[in-house]
């Protein structure tokens, strides 16, 4: 199906609904060997984020106009019950914040990668270096998207050259030539307030995971974390819910496809 110009992926026809959400600079592809595994017991439901998709362009969508897309996307393939929400990245942000404003839409989440991206917990775990790391790539992101917005014809091959450049340099798994400067939106709403900025999202700490049973997993193989361990901590003590670290970077899913969905089908089958 296709909603508001976004084409919607259905594969599977298991009892139980999978909606999934990718993050930055990914597409649905992502969820490629996940939805290889799991369609044979699970109705599994995926997209191109709006603006990340460069073959079929789509405005890019402020935050609370990407909950309404997610709703409309929840509606329209599972009317009748509640979902379960499958993200990553920056499709932690957007899902996190759909679960927020429709819990009961929301059966359970499986997290991939980032967790309280907005909590002061967060902000102190990291030292002076990670948070320069983090301010320097998100940033240049940023300008990214802002260069081939307003650069015209010129700034746009530079934003595209300045995504695909940083993409390889944080080693992302995703093919290059899909790989656009209009996937940055995310990093200009959270550091330029673009299309409304990211100040109105719901505190992730403190509302998840709440009644919502979550399975958190992340790459332990990195520089730097994109959660606290007051997230872990919560986690960890809220009933039905786990956390699990694999020996991976960001992209789990892809570097350690086999494991990662043994977990899923293992967390997502009843006991």
């Amino acid at each position: 199906m296709n909603i508001q110009g976004v084409d919607i992926q259905i594969e599977g026809d298991g009892p139980e609904t999978l909606v999934m959400l990718h993050g930055w600079p990914d597409t649905l592809a992502l969820w490629h060997d996940t939805v290889n595994e799991l369609k044979h017991t699970h109705r599994c439901v995926r997209f191109t984020l709006p603006a990340f998709d460069a073959l079929q362009p789509v405005a890019p969508q402020s935050l609370s106009d990407m909950v309404t897309f997610i709703d409309a996307v929840v509606n329209a393939v599972c009317p009748q019950q509640a979902i379960t929400l499958v993200l990553h990245d920056w499709g932690c942000v957007f899902g996190y914040e759909y679960a927020a404003q429709h819990p009961h839409r929301v059966k359970r989440i499986v997290a991939v990668d980032v967790g309280d991206h907005n909590s002061e917990a967060l902000t102190k775990s990291w030292g002076l270096k990670a948070k320069w790391a983090v301010f320097s790539y998100q940033v240049w992101l940023a300008m990214a998207w802002q260069i081939a917005k307003y650069g015209g014809r010129l700034g746009r091959p530079l934003a595209n050259g300045m995504t695909r450049y940083m993409a390889k340099a944080l080693r992302c798994p995703s093919a290059m030539a899909h790989m656009h400067s209009g996937m940055n939106v995310p990093y200009a709403m959270k550091w330029m307030n673009a299309l409304g900025g990211l100040n109105q999202a719901a505190n992730v700490l403190k509302v998840l995971p709440s009644t919502l049973p979550m399975l958190y997993i992340y790459g332990k193989r990195k520089p730097f974390m994109f959660h606290s361990d007051a997230w872990l901590d919560k986690i960890q003590n809220s009933p039905g819910s786990r956390a699990v670290g694999f020996d991976t970077g960001h992209w789990v899913m892809s570097a350690k496809p086999h494991l990662f969905t043994t977990l899923l089908k293992d967390w997502l089958t009843p006991a």
